[in-house]
């Protein structure tokens, strides 16, 4: 069965799955304790990890906010490869032994991960799911909910103080650690934002337009006073084409707001938003990252950098 903790509060709420068909909610008023002894704090695998397996994260930005909170004192892994799309990831039988060995599986949550529960299912064992996100109200749109809290620094602030709940709850006695990681990280993330905001300011208002490949930015337009004019792809996901319909609308709106560039992420396929460029005269702006960090040696190999270098090539575009 997989644990799942969310902690809000000062309550968390664990819920019990066994495979994919049962789903009971029980409140806890402390979070639930499993069982697991402190590792030297000097690297390496902690008695917790080799007694009762690894932290696995599903991405590479939730990874490296993860390692953050936890220091030296685990190692957090990764499910999906970088550059990977989670909105078309298909799990192999080597993702699925990768969720059978962990014992913690950190998740954002709100619907992101479209192929957790079979994925969960495969692995079947007894693991804690950790929903990052959990707190967050998302925003709506089609039919759909908006999961790209973390394009928001001041949103993984909340992720940081759920990670740090769950590994303190897996390794309690790093619980002071975690505690002290997590309060150093959330400096940063405060730092960023205040970063963010001043660079952002340097563009004039009418020109803080935002075109993307899809609806991920909104979190970030919200927080930064940019607003977002319309995506090439519909919706909060990248498995959906637009309509003939829906393309010239988006056109009118480009041209009717003068927006001056579409952005696109990392990998995205750029031929629609060629398309939409050369019928309204904005520039394409590519390689943002959304969904993951770049490699060690690329321009974001960090959640830090992430943010910082699409703010870079945002402002870059619209100044």
């Amino acid at each position: 069965m997989t644990r799942s903790l969310v902690a809000t509060g000062k309550a968390g709420w664990l819920r019990i799955r066994r495979g994919a068909a049962m789903d009971v909610a029980v409140c806890l008023v402390m979070c639930c304790i499993v069982t697991g002894c402190a590792g030297s704090g000097e690297g390496g695998a902690s008695d917790a990890e080799m007694e009762t397996g690894p932290v696995l994260a599903a991405e590479s930005f939730l990874a490296d906010i993860a390692q953050n909170v936890a220091g030296n004192r685990l190692t957090i892994q990764t499910l999906l490869p970088l550059g990977a799309d989670p909105h078309g990831f298909e799990p192999t039988p080597g993702d699925v032994r990768k969720v059978a060995e962990a014992a913690v599986l950190i998740v954002n949550g709100a619907g992101f991960e479209a192929y957790l529960d079979d994925l969960l299912a495969g692995a079947g064992g007894d693991r804690m799911l950790v929903e990052a996100s959990a707190g967050l109200k998302p925003r709506s749109g089609p039919g759909e909910r908006d999961p790209h809290f973390w394009l928001d620094p001041v949103n993984v602030k909340t992720y940081v103080e759920n990670i740090r709940r769950a590994l303190a709850t897996f390794d309690p006695e790093g619980a002071d650690e975690y505690a002290s990681n997590a309060a150093t990280y959330t400096l940063e993330l405060d730092q960023l934002d205040a970063w963010v905001k001043g660079q952002i300011q340097t563009i004039v208002p009418e020109r803080r337009l935002l075109i993307t490949n899809h609806d991920s930015f909104s979190y970030y337009a919200d927080r930064y006073g940019l607003r977002v004019v319309g995506t090439v792809l519909p919706g909060a996901s990248t498995g959906v084409a637009p309509s003939a319909q829906q393309m010239t609308r988006l056109i009118t709106d480009i041209k009717e707001a003068g927006a001056p560039a579409i952005f696109l992420e990392s990998g995205a396929n750029s031929q629609l938003a060629q398309q939409i460029a050369r019928d309204t005269g904005a520039i394409i702006v590519t390689g943002l990252y959304t969904h993951s960090t770049s490699d060690p040696d690329g321009r974001a190999p960090t959640y830090l950098d992430m943010i910082r270098y699409n703010t870079i090539a945002i402002v870059g575009a619209l100044r």
